[in-house]
């Protein structure tokens, strides 16, 4: 029988999980996703995309459904899980709910998911492209 492990805390957590890969910048996100090298894939729930739009080309896809619609070997996946060799960049409002999200995508095997540092708060603070939202959730 193995020994328990003490009680982990969120922030520590997080620190555990983000040294397993390497998270990327807003800019960097950008470039990969506009040649084709990364999904961007947007986690927030609706209230934030109503509030604050969406990246364009992002696929929206709510958290609670992000393994299954992004598994390539699930039923219920989207036509975008293409293989375990998918760059997926997780993206949720200011980059911690996305962090968890893309530890929970490695252990599905899709070991080059990532996150946006700073999350969409980032991305908009960076300049770059956001559209306003209009209501549908593009993963169903």
């Amino acid at each position: 029988m193995s020994t328990p492990q003490p009680p982990v805390g969120i922030d520590e957590l997080l620190e555990r999980i983000r040294q397993g890969y390497e998270r990327v910048e807003a800019r960097e996100a950008y470039a990969a996703a506009r040649a084709g090298d990364a999904l961007l894939v947007d986690i927030r729930y609706a209230a934030l995309r109503s509030r604050d739009g969406l990246i364009p080309g992002a696929l929206v896809v709510e958290r609670n459904e992000l393994e299954w619609r992004l598994d390539p070997l699930g039923s219920h996946r989207v036509p975008e899980a293409t293989g375990h060799d998918l760059r997926v960049v997780v993206v949720c409002n200011e980059g911690y709910a996305s962090s968890l999200a893309a530890a929970s995508l490695h252990q599905l095997g899709l070991l080059r998911a990532t996150d946006l540092v700073g999350g969409f708060q980032a991305w908009r603070s960076a300049g770059l492209p956001v559209t306003p939202w209009d209501g549908r959730v593009q993963s169903s």
